[in-house]
């Protein structure tokens, strides 16, 4: 029988670059007369900064500290074993590094094994065990935690969360089976499911302590002191730890229901992590521990051997490293001081961009419009949205003040932008509307300073031809709403100088938006590749196929809205203009919906109602609809979507749109909010088939978003 040890030296080989974490043990004496106590404090030597994660070398550090303070609890020598983790963060979890690597389903398994016959020793102490969440935790952080007799938590803790199921995986270490078994299936749901899938939310302390995974919770500054303080007083019977009493009846299955309603809401069934770990939650009804660990290890090596997981783990990297360092990106040294912003337009896109530009580079920024009245309106939005920040808590009076300040108006661009360093347009999306606008901030503005345009399609390169200096001229396409979604699509027109290109993205950094360099080509990435694909969309429910059908068909893919509904929160009128723009650039591939131009020219703000309280064809939409008798079933409209949008992708790539593939996925993962499931586009595309059978070839290497070949 193969022993812990040797199960995870044998792991440690598949993951050479392992960031190490150190278990150390230190006794301490605690008051109030509770004897010797054994603390395991675990730390990757990192600064305080970096994360600490279980990978297999880790998880037998951990494995020999608890080896030591096994023998000296079954010897009597101390009372207690606590874990805490290194200033400010506790553990983050599974060392995910290796995994997508790993080529067979024994070494998959061998990681969910290894984590829980470590794990799972610290329950069978002869002593009570405690652990003590002072910083972040998550996943395998919080799993070793619930092994654990006791908890106490950390008002000052910013993150925590089993975030398995939003990268494909479930709570594999224990999440699934001992969460709901602690504070009940329904409360379970919630942290494993439903947070998960709402782009992985994060638990503040306060929240652990509410939710009683919990059992104490203590201020930041002196967390440790208290919570050994507080342990003694357990530990001589001072203070008495009470848990209400599981509801293992009816209410268990309704919140397992609950699951699956929030799963298929968000994944429709196209992504298995949500299902396998709601299976596991609900058959630990019965308490039986270790049935279900064994049914969290199958679940585990099966999804780290799918695709799901492999293209969950590419997402990751792709926002947590690929958008810190952008393909094509100049050298930062070239950016240039901003220190001044201008905004033309004052309209809600124009007030959006300014409370962002004055929260985040905290420098004056002046708005300007065509008249007094949408000025005064633009700026007094901005001072509104201040204020309801200041209300929920996120700043203080100080700060409301200062960034009041910082936001004005002004009707002369000479007098508004003179001395600005970066200046944006966000007015109508009509070329001869900003080449005047570029050509009277031009005359105005210092010869340094850069020219920003937000065209979400409009030529870039023509929109500076007539300028004195098109080398300034930028784009700086913001997605909305602009204050949450992270893509920033920064557009290098013709004649665009490094220098211009460095300072918008050194903007883009301190605006906190992930920046992707895209080439002046129509509509840019994601609002071209979202147009190819709405337009096969609308071209089926013109010929004939009905609504319900061909918004059902794109389900599996687990999409955050439906294609109509996102075109509702996009908006009629811009979709037809973005979709009329690529029809003149490429007429053989987009079209141009007659419905949709009637649905516009209507004043119609979408094509459904919600009088039911869910989305209903309005009937005044039904009536404009003309249609042919040309009827698709569901799968036959996917295959005509996905084909396109691989055509398109493909087109993109060799045009030089971006530098590969992988910038298309991080554009729509970031700024359509595709799911991390799908990797965002092109994973998918390489697994379902479709690269190959449109194009010849995938978009990716063997390997990458999928199993190694």
């Amino acid at each position: 029988m193969t022993t812990t040890a040797e199960l995870l030296k044998g792991a440690a080989e598949l993951f050479p670059d392992e960031v190490v974490t150190q278990a150390h043990v230190r006794h301490l004496d605690l008051p109030r007369g509770a004897g010797r106590f054994a603390l395991i404090t675990l730390d990757n030597g990192l600064d305080h900064t970096k994360p600490t994660t279980f990978g297999p070398q880790s998880l037998a550090n951990l494995n020999a500290a608890i080896d030591q303070v096994e023998k000296e609890a079954a010897e009597g020598a101390v009372t207690g074993v606590g874990i805490t983790g290194k200033p400010f963060i506790f553990a983050v979890g599974a060392d995910l590094k290796g995994v997508e690597l790993l080529g067979r389903h024994e070494d998959a398994l061998a990681i969910g094994k290894g984590g829980h016959d470590v794990f799972k020793r610290l329950a069978g102490l002869a002593v009570p065990t405690f652990a003590y969440y002072n910083g972040a935790a998550m996943g395998g952080g919080v799993e070793v935690g619930l092994h654990c007799t006791y908890r106490t938590v950390s008002k000052a803790l910013p993150a925590f969360s089993l975030p398995e199921v939003f990268l494909g995986l479930v709570p594999g270490w224990g999440g699934c089976t001992l969460l709901p078994n602690l504070i009940g299936a329904d409360k379970a749901v919630s942290v494993i499911i439903e947070n998960s899938l709402n782009q992985n939310k994060q638990l503040k302390g306060q929240q652990v302590f509410d939710l009683g995974i919990a059992d104490a919770l203590f201020e930041g500054a002196d967390f440790l002191e208290r919570s050994l303080d507080w342990t003694a007083a357990v530990l001589t019977g001072a203070t008495e730890v009470s848990r209400p009493e599981v509801d293992r009846g009816e209410a268990w299955d309704a919140a397992v229901q609950r699951g699956r309603a929030i799963a298929d809401g968000k994944v429709h069934g196209a992504a298995p992590a949500a299902y396998r770990a709601l299976d596991i939650i609900a058959a630990a009804k019965n308490g039986d521990l270790r049935q279900g660990f064994d049914a969290e290890d199958q679940a585990l090596a099966d999804l780290i051997m799918g695709g799901e997981l492999r293209a969950g783990i590419y997402a990751f990297n792709l926002v947590q490293k690929r958008a810190k360092r952008p393909a094509g990106a100049p050298d930062k040294s070239l950016a240039r001081p901003v220190t001044k912003v201008g905004v033309v337009g004052a309209g809600l896109m124009a007030s959006q961009l300014a409370l962002l530009f004055a929260r985040r580079l905290e420098v004056p920024v002046v708005l300007t419009d065509i008249d007094q009245a949408r000025i005064d309106k633009g700026v007094a939005y901005v001072h509104g949205e201040v204020d309801k920040l200041l209300l929920k808590g996120r700043i203080n009076q100080d700060k409301a003040n200062r960034l009041k300040g910082l936001v004005s108006g002004h009707l002369d661009k000479a007098a508004a932008f003179g001395d600005a360093d970066f200046v944006i347009e966000a007015v109508f999306e009509e070329m001869g509307v900003k080449q005047q606008v570029f050509a009277e901030v031009e005359a105005v503005v210092p010869e340094h300073a850069v020219l920003a345009t937000n065209t979400s399609s409009l030529s870039v390169t023509e929109m500076a031809s007539k300028l004195k200096h098109p080398e300034r001229v930028v784009g700086f396409h913001f997605f909305n709403p602009v204050a949450i979604l992270p893509l920033l699509e920064i557009v290098r027109a013709e004649k665009t100088d490094d220098a211009s290109l460095a300072t918008a993205f050194a903007v883009a950094k301190s605006l906190k938006k992930t920046a992707v360099l895209v080439k002046d080509a129509p509509a840019f990435v994601v609002n071209r590749i979202l147009t190819r694909f709405m337009g096969e969309i609308q071209n089926v429910i013109d010929e004939g196929t009905p609504v319900a059908t061909a918004e059902r068909a794109v389900e599996p893919l687990g999409l955050p809205m439906s294609p109509l509904v996102l075109l509702e929160l996009v908006g009629p009128a811009i979709g037809l203009h973005v979709s009329e723009t690529l029809h003149g650039a490429f007429p053989d591939r987009f079209t141009v919906s007659p419905n949709l131009k009637a649905v516009v020219e209507a004043g119609k703000r979408g094509f459904y109602v919600y009088d039911s309280g869910a989305p209903e064809l309005d009937p005044e939409v039904a009536a404009l609809l003309k249609q042919g008798d040309t009827v698709l079933t569901e799968e036959q409209v996917r295959d005509r979507v996905l084909d396109a949008v691989a055509q398109e992708i493909r087109l993109m790539l060799d045009e030089g749109v971006v530098a590969e593939a992988q910038d298309i996925d991080l554009c729509l993962i970031t700024g359509a909010g595709w799911p991390f499931h799908l990797g965002g586009i092109t994973p998918y595309l390489d697994r379902e088939g479709v690269s190959e059978r449109v194009t010849g070839k995938k978009f990716l290497a063997p390997g990458v978003a999928s199993v190694p070949a």
